[in-house]
């Protein structure tokens, strides 16, 4: 396994290509006065479009993403890429932080600094991480794909290598959301030893607990039912059919914007209103990253091996690293408590004042303060 520095350098040649396609866009209609009903909003889609070519500037952006250290190693044939941030501290903790769908490396960008080091934002030296974001296989800069295979419980066992046997970390912890916890939840079951914690912002259990329901069981029930019924469509898609749908995500950009667009609207904690939670260029960064890339298709395959093959812990595969719930309010896929205490390790549970799937970037802070608190009890 080699390790090799990384730069981001995307060739102009993409970023015109990018250019001609947005101002060739072949716009669908809308019935009028529906909005969001059908999916994403014609009207607020053409407006972001219009803001990626006149205002937007990825070389911007890439020279902001271009300050932390990146680098990608070859783990069992599998390119990783990542960050690694060293920390500025007596003892930093290595920390993964791993994204989810339809999100990449850049959800952390607010929180990379902050837990790197803690001092130089007003905060105690000895909470510093080694912080190790990575992009998933097949996910941005980790580029495509090239084996089927990849679900939740590979991807775990390569991170694993990468932390130990590239990076050289007998303990570390582990956070993430989406993909990202069901990552940390495998690395939490497989290797207890290894995992000093790991620091959750969605469970990977669902499962409905034995016997009657409180009345908050009841609401949390019913909130479920009606997200897994309106909103999961896309689910389904890429768990059977991904190879179709990437066609035309890998050939539009503005397909690709309204994909991912009206994922990031519904599952946040925006009230309907995206741009509460998000800046135009936060949005399109996070979509930038798909696009020079290439990797939308490979990324959806990730819902394909993992519906083929699945993975949650059982009472027969128990997550026995200690664990940390970040509860956040506006979270779609919110477990019930009194179910996954019985396969996680839970020694803290934060129910946080607001915030919804994408807490880096939502609710940075909060986040940042909660795993620093979570991971003072196990430094040791």
């Amino acid at each position: 396994m080699a390790v090799r520095s990384f730069r981001i350098s995307v060739p102009q040649e993409v970023l015109d290509d990018l250019r001609e396609r947005l101002r060739r866009t072949r716009w669908p209609d809308q019935i009028p006065g529906t909005e969001w009903k059908y999916g994403t909003d014609l009207t607020y889609l053409r407006q972001l479009v219009g803001y990626w070519l006149d205002d937007y500037d990825w070389r911007k952006q890439e020279a902001a993403l271009g300050r932390f250290s990146h680098f990608i190693a070859d783990v069992d044939g599998v390119d990783i890429h990542f960050i690694h941030q060293k920390g500025n501290g007596p003892k930093p903790l290595p920390l993964l932080l791993l994204h989810g769908w339809p999100s990449s490396i850049f959800e952390m960008y607010k929180v990379i600094g902050p837990l790197s080091d803690p001092k130089a934002y007003g905060a105690d030296a000895e909470d510093a991480f080694d912080v190790i974001v990575p992009s998933l296989p097949g996910y941005g800069f980790s580029g495509p794909t090239r084996r089927g295979g990849l679900k939740v419980v590979k991807i775990a066992d390569l991170i694993h290598r990468l932390m130990t046997e590239d990076l050289g970390y007998r303990q570390y912890g582990a956070q993430g959301g989406d993909w990202g916890a069901g990552i940390c939840t495998r690395l939490g079951a497989a290797y207890p030893e290894a995992l000093l914690g790991i620091h959750l912002s969605v469970t990977w259990y669902n499962a409905r607990p034995e016997g009657e329901l409180t009345a908050e069981e009841q609401e949390l029930a019913n909130n479920l039912e009606l997200f897994l019924r309106e909103e999961t469509g896309y689910a389904m898609i890429q768990g059977t059919k991904p190879q179709t749908l990437a066609y035309g995500l890998n050939d539009s950009p503005a397909a690709l914007a309204a994909w991912i667009i009206e994922i990031w609207r519904t599952w946040s904690d925006c009230n309907g209103n995206i741009e509460t939670r998000f800046t135009k260029d936060e949005l399109l960064t996070n979509i930038m990253v798909y696009w020079v890339t290439k990797t939308i298709n490979s990324s959806m395959r990730l819902y394909y091996e993992n519906f083929h093959s699945p993975w949650r812990p059982s009472l027969q595969d128990l997550v026995k690293a200690p664990t940390g719930v970040c509860n956040s309010p506006k979270e779609p896929l919110r477990d019930f408590r009194r179910s996954i205490e019985k396969v996680y390790n839970i020694v803290q549970w934060t129910d946080m004042p607001s915030g919804g799937h994408f807490p880096a970037m939502e609710e940075p802070e909060l986040l940042v303060e909660d795993i620093r608190t979570f991971f003072r009890r196990v430094r040791n």
